[in-house]
């Protein structure tokens, strides 16, 4: 089982990563197998080496320059971990050390992270992100796009990219019942593609579920939660 973690850059002797509530977390997904993503943006780079030193190595992070900052800062053996909306301008800073990019939602950014990946000699692990909330803040791809990108991707000869799961974020809402439709829609969409195996192409990863709704997420099939208040409090401005 992995656990994925990430934090902000900071000097300050700031160690708010809740140990306790990391523990409970941890202990209950590991009995139904779901890989804990640790989300702290705007929190020190001390609670991530407070995390690292209890022995979890993967950590993720929401900003491309906080990522480099973090990863020229902490020790080297961290599997890094991008989780935010990604440029494909900015793909270049972190193609030489990403071990998974989470949220791809075009052609275009895929043709990037293949392009630097290239560049970089290696072969980026990638999650195409589904638009699953209807919601304008939310980014995605839909059935058709998901469906021409898969046909594409061998088409376009991308070796240096393989995409292994999909990924999703459902409404912002009380409302967890449409929360659950929504990750009930995402698991459709998963088992659909679910057969193919390609080169580049082989869906292990279903990443669904916050803090807010990670229950919801586990029980409609998510094999992946991404957590960060829970852990981490309240982000700063």
């Amino acid at each position: 089982m992995h656990i994925f973690i990430c934090g902000v850059l900071s000097l300050q002797n700031n160690m708010a990563a809740n140990k306790e509530q990391y523990k409970e977390i941890i202990q209950e997904l590991k009995a139904k197998d779901v890989t804990l993503v640790a989300v702290s943006k705007t929190k020190p780079v001390e609670d991530i080496q407070e995390l690292y030193d209890l022995g979890h190595r993967d950590f993720g992070e929401n900003y491309v320059q906080e990522l480099v900052d973090k990863e020229a800062q902490l020790p080297k053996d961290i599997r890094w971990h991008f989780i935010g909306h990604l440029q494909s301008n900015k793909v270049k800073y972190i193609a030489p050390f990403v071990s998974l990019i989470h949220g791809v939602d075009s052609l275009k950014l895929l043709t990037e992270i293949n392009k630097q990946a290239a560049k970089n000699n290696r072969i980026i692990d990638c999650l195409l992100q589904i638009y699953i909330a209807k919601e304008e803040t939310k980014f995605g791809l839909n059935e058709e796009e998901l469906n021409f990108i898969i046909s594409e991707l061998e088409n376009l000869k991308m070796t240096n990219v393989r995409i292994c799961g999909l990924m999703g974020m459902a409404s912002f809402t009380d409302d967890m019942e449409k929360v659950r439709k929504e990750f009930q829609y995402l698991k459709t969409i998963f088992d659909k593609h679910a057969t193919l195996s390609t080169f580049n192409f082989q869906l292990s990863t279903l990443s669904m579920g916050m803090s807010s709704d990670y229950k919801i997420a586990i029980e409609e099939g998510s094999t992946m939660v991404r957590i960060g208040s829970l852990l981490f409090g309240t982000r700063n401005p």
